[in-house]
């Protein structure tokens, strides 16, 4: 039997925003069933919950339900192109907020729920949950840096590694900050298989998509090089914040991806109740790549197996 699916909108008050605010979420099972619920935060930043959508498969193995949500300026949420460029708007803060007045309006407070945040979601996630938020029951931090110059170091060594042209050509674009055009995207292409995701399903593209649609939060708080981080972003650490996690930890990364074992490692010294899974034929996508082992490891753990 096909789980039940709901999808819908909260409202988020943003007074910055200048306008009404919305946050677009989606919801796999019944968050009325005894299971704890996973509320998984996507990549990017300025991504959507799309290329996650695997997850929900949890809830068939599992009974676990499921919370999708698209941030503020992605997808199907509120989208403020008029703060393109404005760090002092597209904080961390912005983040902890709507995702605190997501499990407050979905009524999750008070029942508890786990959270999964992937890539930059577990970047925003370890920070969020150092604040010790309430209801947090259980954190999965899967293939997220803990500091950005530990990814940006990783993807320095990575592009000395690759092979030419693609090297050259991504290095004369990073010179001329000019990241456009079929040879630099043909290039990266070759370039990402190696370092982001081996199997790229549709969705994958779907939300990458979405975020060549509006770059407003991407361009802000990362920038458009996959190399130099040059937004608000640039000195970002969660190395200190992340003692102040408290609950049950997974961590999760691949092999020659951006979160390396050098970039996780302050996860590992800084939480206290933490568990270490590397996934060795998988690079920074182990739900596509290795998708059986993934979703059994992050079910058997949530479920306490």
């Amino acid at each position: 039997m096909a789980p039940t699916i709901k999808e819908g909108t909260v409202p988020f008050d943003v007074p910055a925003a200048g306008k009404p605010c919305e946050t677009w979420y989606k919801i796999v099972g019944e968050l009325s069933s005894p299971r704890t619920p996973l509320i998984t935060i996507h990549g990017g930043p300025g991504m959507s919950h799309d290329y996650m959508i695997q997850l929900s498969e949890l809830n068939e193995l599992y009974g676990t339900p499921i919370v999708f949500y698209d941030q503020i300026g992605c997808a199907r949420s509120t989208h403020l192109r008029e703060k393109a460029g404005d760090e002092t708007f597209w904080t961390e803060q912005l983040f902890y907020d709507e995702l605190n007045n997501l499990v407050s309006k979905l009524g999750l407070v008070e029942k508890g729920y786990d959270v999964l945040g992937h890539s930059w979601g577990g970047m925003v996630g370890s920070t969020w949950a150092g604040t010790k938020p309430k209801g947090l029951r259980k954190l999965i931090l899967s293939n997220s840096p803990a500091y950005m110059t530990g990814w940006t170091d990783a993807y320095a060594r990575y592009l000395e590694e690759l092979q030419e042209p693609e090297k050259s050509i991504i290095k004369k674009a990073e010179e001329e900050r000019r990241f456009d055009g079929e040879e630099f995207e043909e290039a990266m292409m070759v370039f990402m298989k190696k370092h982001s995701a081996r199997v790229m399903p549709p969705e994958f593209f779907k939300s990458f998509d979405f975020a060549k649609k509006d770059g407003t939060v991407s361009d802000t708080m990362s920038g458009k090089s996959e190399f130099v981080v040059r937004g608000g972003l640039r000195e970002w650490t969660a190395a200190e914040k992340c003692k102040g996690i408290e609950v049950p930890t997974l961590v999760i990364n691949g092999v020659n991806e951006g979160a390396s074992d050098e970039a996780i490692k302050p996860f590992l010294d800084g939480i206290r109740d933490v568990k270490w899974i590397k996934f060795q034929n998988s690079t920074h996508m182990p739900l596509y790549e290795e998708k059986e082992l993934y979703l059994k490891a992050v079910g058997d753990w949530l479920m306490g197996k």
